[in-house]
């Protein structure tokens, strides 16, 4: 029985974490069959966000640091949808008026909300790591990791590269949470990879609306490329990289090496 009282429990603290991905793909659900008088679509569902983020806020689901995490996610995430859209990798289809070189702004929250994501389960659960490279190792893995996104359309991809350093760098990593009064563990490269494939599953129920689209999507819906989901799992790092070291800068301690 303590076994399925520990799953509920761990069960609900994700959930709770996931309120903010939960109200995108909500609202992109709903207004790909419904309109909102007066508006486009994509503006719509920005102001939506705005006003989920607000209330989350007020409420005390998210806290004022959890904001500006959120605020610094969602711009990394717009420059990479503004140079992707640029070269032609997916598109936004549809009109509104909060568009940039032809991205919407609210495509920013879907990045931000792994950092919403990231910083509520962290809080939730506890969690601590121990084995951390250190800043310097860190940092400049996920900085590599961001550029290669840019760089792979006129230089060879180093994705695999990447990740094998991400193995090696993140071996001794371990997570370090908390379910009630039991302690659990778990490699964090582990982590990164079941984050990295729901955020798969996610985008596929993404472009299933009408979020964006591929360009193999645009004659008729199919499932994303199973290649997406290393894209998504060096991305987690970054936002794990990020979050970890604020959450550490803002407790006045280094994250604990073994």
């Amino acid at each position: 029985m303590k076994p399925v009282i520990q799953l509920l429990h761990f069960g609900y603290h994700q959930a709770m974490s996931c309120i903010f991905p939960v109200s995108i793909f909500s609202t992109l659900a709903l207004s790909s069959v419904s309109e909102v008088p007066f508006l486009y679509r994509y503006d719509a569902i920005l102001l939506i966000l705005l006003a989920v983020q607000y209330l989350m806020y007020r409420s005390g689901l998210e806290t004022r640091d959890e904001i500006k995490v959120i605020c610094v996610f969602h711009l990394i995430g717009l420059v990479l949808e503004v140079y992707k859209v640029g070269m032609g990798s997916w598109s936004y289809p549809e009109s509104a008026y909060t568009k940039l070189f032809g991205v919407p702004l609210y495509s920013g929250f879907m990045y931000a909300s792994v950092a919403s994501f990231m910083c509520q389960v962290w809080r939730r659960l506890k969690m601590e790591m121990t084995g951390w490279p250190g800043l310097a190792s860190a940092g400049l893995l996920g900085g590599a990791i961001y550029l290669n996104f840019f760089t792979h359309h006129f230089i060879p991809d180093f994705r695999w590269w990447l990740t094998a350093l991400v193995v090696i760098v993140f071996w001794r990593t371990w997570i370090i949470y908390r379910v009630r009064n039991m302690t659990y563990r778990m490699p964090l490269t582990l982590a990164f990879f079941i984050v990295g494939f729901f955020i798969w599953l996610a985008e596929n129920i993404a472009t299933f609306f009408n979020a964006w689209k591929y360009p193999d999507q645009h004659q008729a819906w199919q499932l994303v490329s199973f290649s997406k989901i290393s894209s998504w799992f060096l991305l987690v790092i970054i936002s794990v990289i990020i979050v970890a070291q604020l959450k550490h800068v803002k407790a006045g301690l280094k994250p604990k090496k073994e």
